[in-house]
């Protein structure tokens, strides 16, 4: 079994807490419908202090947070407001535009939470990109999930092993959370053309290749493939079919063309996307 390439992570630090970046990617970008992809903590924070992402605006992608502990609480333009934990999922769809906010809740905040987990976007697909927004939260209870021979898997998106996700997508999308004791052995199918692993924890040898915290490995398209967990391991398995045209990303924007990215700066500057009720805070333009 081959694989393309390892790809190292780039720590950002978003004003309090620091990620782990993987996508996009020095020579690439996007695997299947991924085009973004932050692996957020593990971070403690002490009383009184907490992540606090203020109003910021999307086009053309749909968000995913995902967590392994701790709690979020998401407010967007629709009026939404959801609190997301553990084994939920928050998908969030851009469309023509969205400003969304993502805070510590007050009662986390209070004690200082130990947070963990992935933040990821998707782009959307030709024809869908000036779509309406659209905010769907999933409960961790509705997702599918099996274990058997040291590995658990949850399906966030799309179908593996005979499990479907309920999550809404508008391209197909693969996107599972895989629990491996020592030893255990993942064999994943051929498909769909493009594959990723992320490992979160422990460590993974796909085939002579190890793969550690941070990394994400590239698999081979339209071949199996066998992962083995080096101790107590966990990792994201994303992916989904090819995207036929690229995607232009910028700040918050993605989009297929420069013109919409370059509308959306301008409706930004304009104050034009909608409020967050209950948001006062306001993120200027970058200018780089």
């Amino acid at each position: 079994m081959s694989i393309l390439r390892v790809i190292g992570s780039r720590e950002r630090d978003l004003g309090g807490f620091v990620v782990r970046r993987v996508l996009p990617y020095e020579g690439g970008q996007m695997v299947g419908p991924f085009i973004f992809f932050d692996h957020l903590g593990p971070t403690q924070f002490a009383p009184g202090f907490g992540i606090d992402v203020r109003p910021h605006p999307h086009i053309a992608l749909a968000t995913v947070t995902y967590l392994f502990a701790g709690s979020l609480e998401h407010r967007d333009s629709l009026g939404t407001v959801r609190e997301i934990l553990p084994g939920d999922i928050n998908w969030m769809s851009a469309g023509r535009g969205i400003a969304h906010s993502e805070r510590t809740p007050r009662a986390a905040r209070t004690s200082g939470e130990y947070v963990h987990g992935i933040q990821s976007w998707v782009a959307l697909p030709d024809g869908q990109e000036d779509g309406e927004p659209n905010f769907e939260h999933y409960p961790a209870a509705s997702l599918p999930s099996h274990a058997a021979d040291g590995v658990k898997l949850t399906v966030i998106a799309g179908e593996l092993f005979g499990m479907r996700s309920p999550v809404a997508t508008l391209w197909p999308t693969l996107y599972v959370d895989a629990q491996m004791a020592p030893g255990a052995v993942l064999e994943l199918p051929p498909d769909p053309a493009e594959r990723a692993l992320y490992v979160v924890q422990g460590a993974l040898e796909v085939g002579a290749t190890a793969v550690t915290v941070g990394q994400l490995v590239l698999l081979e398209p339209g071949k199996k493939s066998a992962v083995r967990a080096v101790g107590d391991t966990r990792a994201m398995l994303l992916g989904g079919e090819r995207f036929p045209t690229p995607r232009h990303i910028w700040w918050n924007f993605v989009a297929s063309s420069y013109e919409r990215i370059e509308n959306a700066k301008g409706r930004w500057e304009r104050r034009e996307f909608p409020d967050v009720p209950g948001e006062t805070e306001f993120i200027p333009l970058p200018h780089y």
